[in-house]
């Protein structure tokens, strides 16, 4: 393995919350992105209503829903559209949820199917308030993409199922392609940016899922922009890659309203990919670290990329 490149710490302030170079009240250049307007978008966005489907795409303001509906990607939210936790990063409403729609499982695989996916992200709200915590219904909808669109890879973008035994088993035992828990940010800022959850538990999540089924590509991602030092993204990574993590995601994080965490600097595309040549060096099969990378922007593209470089590595342990 060869040396990971150097990245400079830059101390932190405590009384300083935002870089006067970088403020936060305007996007700089490379987080511009166009408006939506293309007929594929408004095809994807039809489809998506005619099913009556949330996305995390709508709920969560995703900077990327242009591009990713004009070409078809769509990551499905699952479980409702109201949250049982209330993360100071997220956008999607908090409250007493819905009852689960016995409908939904089939009605992702339809979307699957008719939208002619090569890869579908399934994610969901926290859903604190269930026995497994939703367990059952991504088992379900996995099965139902399974029957409607048999082609399709499938990756799941879980909740922590904090204090729901049985739920990682029986998520990771419907074999889903990729499983990937995000761990948001770095363990300091759990507090005040993730205080429904726990940095550690999301740790295990992702290891028992590799113990239980090591087929299984794990991944997980998190936003910087939030207040964290450099050394505790890498020491991040660290853990992954103990926890024998395949991918991470790390974007930048972008307030969704005055009310959400503010933004502590704009990290630049320089910085990003420090991030990204640090990561495969630490081992990583795969790394997407840009401004605009989201857990499931270009997610069919990377699964590719995580098959081939899985490949090339069995490959190169059998010489």
């Amino acid at each position: 393995m060869t040396d990971s490149p150097t990245v400079a710490v830059k101390p932190r302030h405590p009384e300083k919350q935002r870089n006067p170079d970088r403020p936060s009240g305007r996007k700089p250049d490379w987080l511009r992105v166009r408006a939506p307007l293309s007929r594929e978008y408004v095809e994807s966005k039809e489809l998506v209503r005619s099913l009556k489907l949330n996305t995390v795409c709508e709920e969560a303001s995703c900077p990327n829903i242009g591009e990713c509906w004009s070409q078809k990607h769509v990551t499905v939210m699952i479980l409702g559209s109201v949250c049982t936790r209330a993360c100071a990063f997220c956008n999607v409403a908090t409250g007493k949820p819905n009852k689960l729609d016995p409908h939904e499982p089939d009605h992702v695989g339809e979307a699957a199917a008719a939208l002619g996916l090569g890869h579908i992200v399934v994610t969901s709200v926290d859903r604190d308030d269930l026995d497994d915590g939703g367990a059952a219904q991504f088992v379900k909808t996995i099965e139902a993409i399974r029957r409607h669109s048999p082609g399709t890879t499938i990756e799941v973008l879980t909740p922590d199922f904090m204090r729901k035994p049985g739920a990682i088993e029986a998520v990771v035992a419907a074999k889903p392609d990729v499983f990937n828990h995000n761990l948001e940010t770095v363990p300091r800022l759990y507090a005040e940016v993730r205080p429904g959850a726990r940095y550690f538990h999301s740790l295990r999540l992702l290891d028992t899922v590799k113990q239980l089924d090591p087929t299984i590509f794990t991944k997980s991602g998190i936003m910087v922009g939030l207040g964290e030092e450099k050394a505790e993204v890498l020491q991040v990574m660290d853990d992954l890659r103990a926890a024998d993590v395949d991918f991470m995601t790390i974007g930048q994080y972008l307030q969704p309203t005055p009310k959400h965490h503010p933004i502590a600097d704009w990290v630049t595309p320089d910085e990003f990919d420090v991030y990204r040549k640090t990561g495969l060096s630490k081992g990583f099969l795969v790394i997407a670290a840009t401004p605009l990378t989201r857990s499931s922007y270009h997610a069919g593209a990377d699964f590719e990329r995580l098959r081939a470089a899985r490949l090339a590595k069995l490959a190169t342990a059998g010489n």
